[in-house]
C-alpha cells in the first residue's frame, strides 16, 4: 500500500468531485476543508454513498449535506456531553455522600482497604484502584483550587472534594469495588439494579470521552450491549433473531441509559435538543431521508415517546 501524501485544498475538492460530490462553491469548501480537516468530513461519507465498497456519492449529493451531517453530529456531541457531565456531578456526588457518611470524612478513613469488596478475585483491582485515587490527591489535588484550600487548612481532602479531581472512569470503577449493601443504597435512588448500573456508568464514561475528543458520534457502535427493559418493550421496537434491532449498542442505548439516570425534566429538554437537531438536519438533506440517518442511530421512529411512557401506560 503506498504512502498518504499531503494533498492542498484545490486537490481534496478534486478528490471529492470526482467522487461525485458536487462542490458548488468552492471558497466555502475549501474554508471548511481548512478549517475541519478533510480526514474528519470524509468519514461521515458513508450514508452518501452508493455502497459500503465504492465510495462513489449518490447522484446530485453536495458537499454542503456533508457537512450538514457533520454539524450535526458535533451538536449532538454537545447535547450529549453536557447531559453526562449532569450524570457525573450526580454520581461522584452521591458516592462522596454515601461514603462519607459511613466511613468518615479524611482520606485515611474513606479510603481504608476494608470499606470495599473484600472477595480475593476483587483483591488486586481493589488495591490498584484505591492507589490510583491516593495518586490522584498527591498529582492533582494542589493544582486544583477547592483540594489545595483543603490540603493547606486542614491537612486532608474529604471525599466530596476529592471527587473533583478524579475521572469518571475512576468513579465508575469505584462504584464497582463497593460493598454490595453501599451499592445498593446508591441503585436504590434510580430504581436499577446494580448490575446494569456498572454496566451504564462504563458506556457513559466512554461516550463522555467520545465525546470530549469529537469522535464520530451519531453511528457509534459499542463493543457491550445493554440489558433487554421495559423502554425496549414499552416503545414496541422491533425484534430480529430474537434481539431488539434498536437501543443495545448504538446511540438510542445511550438514550435509555440517560432515560434511567436524568431526571424526567432533564431527559425531556435533552431529548427536544436532540429533535431539533435532526429538523435542522432533515431541513439540509436533498438526496437521502432523514430515516436513513436515524436507523444508523439505532433510533425508531416514535423515540420521542420515551419521555412519557409511564403517563401513556406502556408499564
Amino acid at each position: 500500500m503506498g504512502d498518504k501524501i499531503f494533498k492542498n485544498l484545490e486537490e481534496q475538492i478534486e478528490i471529492l468531485k470526482n467522487k461525485g460530490l458536487v462542490v458548488k462553491d468552492e471558497v466555502f469548501t475549501k474554508e471548511v476543508l481548512l478549517r475541519e480537516n478533510y480526514f474528519f468530513l470524509h468519514g461521515y461519507r458513508h450514508p452518501f454513498t452508493k455502497s459500503l465498497d465504492k465510495e462513489i456519492f449518490i447522484k446530485g449529493t453536495s458537499f454542503e449535506e456533508l457537512y450538514s451531517l457533520f454539524c450535526f453530529d458535533r451538536s449532538l456531541r454537545n447535547i450529549f456531553f453536557k447531559n453526562i457531565l449532569i450524570i457525573e456531578n450526580n454520581i461522584k456526588s452521591i458516592i462522596a455522600y454515601q461514603m462519607s457518611k459511613k466511613y468518615g470524612y479524611k482520606e485515611k478513613d474513606y479510603l481504608n482497604k476494608k470499606n470495599f469488596n473484600t472477595a480475593p478475585e476483587r483483591n488486586r483491582q481493589v488495591t490498584d484502584l484505591l492507589s490510583k485515587m491516593k495518586r490522584q490527591v498527591t498529582v492533582n489535588a494542589p493544582y486544583h483550587s477547592a483540594t489545595s484550600h483543603y490540603l493547606n487548612n486542614y491537612g486532608y481532602i474529604p471525599m466530596w472534594v476529592l471527587v473533583k479531581v478524579l475521572s469518571f472512569g475512576i468513579v465508575s470503577e469505584l462504584f464497582s469495588i463497593l460493598k454490595k449493601e453501599d451499592q445498593y443504597d446508591i441503585v436504590d435512588l434510580y430504581d436499577l439494579e446494580v448490575i446494569d448500573f456498572i454496566s451504564y456508568l462504563q458506556l457513559l464514561s466512554n461516550y463522555r470521552n467520545l465525546c470530549a475528543h469529537e469522535d464520530i458520534l451519531y453511528e457509534n457502535k459499542t463493543q457491550k450491549e445493554i440489558k433487554d427493559n421495559k423502554y425496549h418493550r414499552g416503545l414496541n421496537i422491533p425484534i430480529m433473531d430474537d434481539e431488539y434491532i434498536y437501543g443495545k449498542n448504538d446511540l438510542f442505548a445511550l438514550i435509555i441509559i440517560l432515560k434511567s439516570l436524568l431526571k424526567p425534566e432533564e431527559f425531556k429538554d435533552m431529548l427536544m435538543e436532540v429533535k431539533h437537531a435532526l429538523e435542522n438536519l432533515e431541513y439540509n438533506l436533498k438526496t437521502i431521508p432523514i430515516i436513513k440517518i436515524l436507523d444508523r442511530m439505532g433510533f425508531p421512529e416514535n423515540f420521542e415517546d420515551l419521555i412519557d411512557l409511564e403517563k401513556r401506560g406502556a408499564f
